[in-house]
């Protein structure tokens, strides 16, 4: 099986790119990808483990967190396909309401570790040609 064709198998379902959405802005901790999804935690997991198989999330455990990120943007077809995701992704229901959620999460405690950034910062970081949008 392609790259490619396991990409979109991993985009085949709305949670999955809510999911993405959410890790565009940064890594976070599986709960609180279950928090503003409001979805069980089985039910996110099954979820991260299918866009993990597919190529398009990596994980690490920190204690008993496991937190998840965007695998690295640059790599393949990876770059035009989160730009794509992000470009679609803008102003559009749930993904809109979801990072709103998450960033009432963010404010009040949410347990990631990392700050909330967003895909174009960590692309223009890394290679100073990615074009904001």
């Amino acid at each position: 099986m392609s790259n490619l064709e396991r990409y979109f198998k991993g985009l085949a379902d709305v949670n999955r790119l809510r999911i993405l959405n959410l890790l565009m802005r940064g890594e976070l901790c599986g709960c609180d990808i279950q928090y503003v999804l409001d979805a069980s935690q089985p039910n996110v997991s099954r979820h991260l483990q299918y866009l993990k198989n597919s190529g398009l999330v990596l994980d690490r455990r920190d204690g008993y967190r496991i937190f998840y990120r965007l695998a690295d943007p640059h790599l393949g077809q990876r770059r035009p396909l989160f730009e794509f995701l992000q470009l679609a992704f803008k102003g559009e229901e749930p993904f809109r309401g979801d990072i709103k959620k998450l960033k009432e999460a963010a404010s009040h405690g949410a347990c990631t570790l990392s700050e909330l950034s967003d895909l174009n910062t960590l692309l223009s970081e890394r290679s100073g040609n990615f074009a904001r949008t």
